[in-house]
Order: structure tokens, then sequence, then C-alpha cells
């Protein structure tokens, strides 16, 4: 590395280390150690590019900053990706053997519940629960107007919790 870089690179440094590092710490939720990696890779990348840094092109600062975001973007991806390892000394444990006899009275109370509510309610709790269609679609298929399938929605499931909670069912 040059005098030059070298001195590039500190006045990057002193005139926006302290914004960018603050930028890094929000991009990385906190983690400190991740936004100060960040911010060196930044660097990096700024003293890889110098035409980057021309006052002509743009805010110096502008272009950190959005380089800096794509990295955290990056590293976040690559994280996501990956399938992480689990080391334990302990033997798996067995697996649980379902008890369809709970599942099936689970489904029966449901039901049961489902035909103490109104129509309107019980339509679009099926419509948006059980057949997993969005507001607009239900909607649409109901015949009201996507307001009304959401105040429904908000009153048909407060309903049920009442009629749960009568059916014994609790949290």
């Amino acid at each position: 590395m040059s005098r030059d870089d070298a001195d590039l690179l500190k006045a990057l440094h002193a005139e926006h280390g302290d914004a960018l590092f603050a930028h890094t710490l929000r991009l990385t939720g906190g983690d400190r150690q991740r936004a100060e990696d960040l911010v060196q890779e930044t660097l990096l990348r700024a003293w890889q590019h110098p035409e980057a840094l021309d006052p002509a092109r743009g805010s110096v600062r502008a272009w950190l900053f959005t380089t800096a975001r794509n990295l955290a973007i990056d590293a976040w991806r690559r994280r996501s990706a990956r399938v992480g390892e689990v080391f334990t000394d302990q033997m798996p444990e067995t697996p649980v053997v379902v008890d369809e006899t709970e599942r099936a009275v689970e489904s029966w109370v449901i039901a049961e519940a489902l035909t103490r509510l109104s129509r309107p309610h019980r339509e679009v709790l099926v419509e948006c629960f059980y057949a997993g269609r969005s507001v607009a679609e239900a909607a649409e298929r109901l015949g009201v107007p996507a307001g009304t399938v959401k105040s429904r929605t908000y009153y048909a499931l407060r309903s049920l919790k009442v009629v749960l909670e009568e059916l014994g069912v609790t949290q």
C-alpha cells in the first residue's frame, strides 16, 4: 500500500468512520464486532475502487453507506444459506409418538365451536384460515369488501375465543 493509499484510508475513516460505524451497527442489529468488520470491508472496497470516490460521481458518504448495506445483505444471505451444525454430547431423544386421539378431540371441539358462530363469522374464518385465502380472495369469494372481511375476522376470532372458553378450552 502506498503512502497516498494509506492517507486516503485515514482521511475516509476520519471523515466518515463514526457515521459509517453507526450505520453498520444498525444494519447488524447492534452487533459491534460485525459492524466493525463491515466498516473495515467497506473501507477496503473504497481502497480497491478509488474511482468510486470521485466527488463528480456523487457523495462519497452515500457510496460508503450503500456499499456497507450491500455487504451486510450479502453476509446475511450467506449466513441464511448455511446449514447450521449442532454439536452435542447427548444421544438424540426418541421421537414422540403422536396421539391421534387428542388431535381428533381437538378437531371435534373446533368444529363444534365453529357451528356456534354466526354464519358470516364462520364463513370468514373458513375462507381465511382453513382455505388459506388472502383477505382480497376471501372478499371476492364472499362478495363483500376487504374491510368487511378484516372486521369480521377480528370479531369472529373474539367470538371463537368466547365459545372455546364455554366449551372448557383454556389457553
